[in-house]
C-alpha cells in the first residue's frame, strides 16, 4: 500500500484521471479536490452540502452526487457521518467543470419524490448515468432509498428501484447488462438485470425492488462503494472490518483486502494497464494505492 495524500476531510468518489491525478471529493469540506500524483492537492470546485459520488460524463465534465451535508462526530483526529445536517442543503445531482470549477444544479427530483442523499453513480454507453440515492439519518428515523436513472443533458429523471435499505455503491458488469447495487445497513450485493437504458428485468416477489441478492457478509459489517474489475468481478469497500471484498459475478466471496481503516468507502482504479486501486480511507482522511491482483473495468467515458 502507497499513501498517496493525508489529512483529506472524509474523502470519497475518487476518478482517476489520465494525467495519473485523482479527482475526489472532501464530503466534510464540501469540495472536490484533485491529488497530483506527488500527493499535492488543489481544490477544483466547492459546491458545498455533501458532495459525494463522482463521475466523468460524456461531455467530459464531472457529475457531482450531493447528499446535502452530514452531521459529524469528531474524535482524536478521526471523524466520521452521523446524521444529516443542520444546515442540510438538499440533494441534487450537480455538473463541475473541472477547468472552470463551475457548478450547476441538474437535477433535485422526480415530480414530488425529491432526492434525499444521492451518494454513488456510474454512466452506461448511452451516456446516461445510474445512481444511488442513500437518504438522509435523523435521530429517530431515515429515509427508504433506491436506484435511480437520468440522462446527462437534463432531460430525464426517474426512480428505477425502491425500496432499498440505504442504497450505496453502483457499478455495471463488463457488458453493461447488469447493474450492481451495494446496501450499506445490511451488507448486501443486489443484481438488477438491464433490458434498456434506465430499464430493468423486475424480478417478482419477494423481491422488494425488482432485484435480487447476489451476497451478503456475516456479521456487523456494511458496504459502501464498489467497482468493478475486468473480469466482472465486484470490488466491494466494506466498513468496520475495513477493506474490499472481492464478490465474483456468481456471488461467491473470493477475497477480502484489508486496509488499516474502518472506514474504507471506496476504489476505484487507473494507471495505464487499469491495475491501480485508489482506494479512500475516508476516517483517517488518506489516499491510498495499491497493486491490485486483477485490472479494472475501464469506465465509460475514463481516458487512461
Amino acid at each position: 500500500m502507497r499513501e498517496i495524500a493525508s489529512d483529506l476531510k472524509f474523502p470519497e468518489g475518487p476518478v482517476a484521471m489520465a494525467d495519473g491525478s485523482v479527482v475526489l471529493v472532501e464530503i466534510a469540506a464540501g469540495a472536490l479536490t484533485r491529488v497530483m500524483p506527488d500527493g499535492t492537492k488543489q481544490v477544483v470546485a466547492t459546491p458545498g452540502g455533501g458532495p459525494n459520488g463522482l463521475a466523468i460524463g460524456p461531455d467530459g465534465k464531472c457529475y457531482v452526487c450531493n447528499n446535502g451535508g452530514f452531521k459529524w462526530h469528531e474524535e482524536s483526529g478521526q471523524r466520521r457521518p452521523i446524521l444529516q445536517a443542520e444546515d442540510y442543503s438538499g440533494g441534487r445531482i450537480e455538473r463541475v467543470d473541472l477547468t472552470t470549477g463551475a457548478v450547476e444544479v441538474l437535477y433535485t427530483g422526480a415530480g414530488d419524490v425529491k432526492l434525499r442523499g444521492p451518494n454513488d453513480i456510474v454512466f452506461d454507453a448511452h451516456g446516461g448515468f445510474w445512481f444511488s440515492d442513500l437518504g438522509k439519518t435523523r435521530s429517530r428515523d431515515w429515509d427508504r432509498s433506491g436506484v435511480w436513472y437520468a440522462k446527462a443533458d437534463g432531460s430525464l429523471i426517474k426512480e428505477v428501484a425502491f425500496p432499498m435499505v440505504t442504497a450505496n455503491g453502483v457499478g455495471l458488469s463488463p457488458a453493461g447488462d447488469r447493474l450492481y447495487a451495494a446496501e450499506t445497513q445490511t451488507g448486501r450485493l443486489w443484481a438488477f438485470e438491464i433490458t434498456g437504458p434506465g430499464e430493468i428485468r423486475r424480478d417478482p416477489w419477494p423481491s422488494p425492488n425488482g432485484g435480487r441478492v447476489l451476497a451478503s457478509v456475516p456479521g456487523y459489517q456494511n458496504f459502501d462503494s464498489l467497482a468493478v474489475d475486468a473480469d466482472g468481478n465486484i470490488c466491494v469497500a466494506t466498513l468496520f472490518s475495513g477493506g474490499i471484498t472481492v464478490i465474483s459475478p456468481d456471488g461467491k466471496i473470493l477475497d477480502f483486502v484489508k486496509m488499516p481503516d474502518p472506514y474504507t468507502t471506496n476504489i476505484c482504479f487507473g494507471g495505464p494497464d487499469l491495475k491501480t486501486a485508489f482506494i479512500t480511507l475516508s476516517m483517517t482522511g488518506k489516499l491510498v494505492a495499491v497493486e491490485w491482483k486483477r485490472p479494472g473495468l475501464k469506465l465509460n467515458y475514463q481516458e487512461v
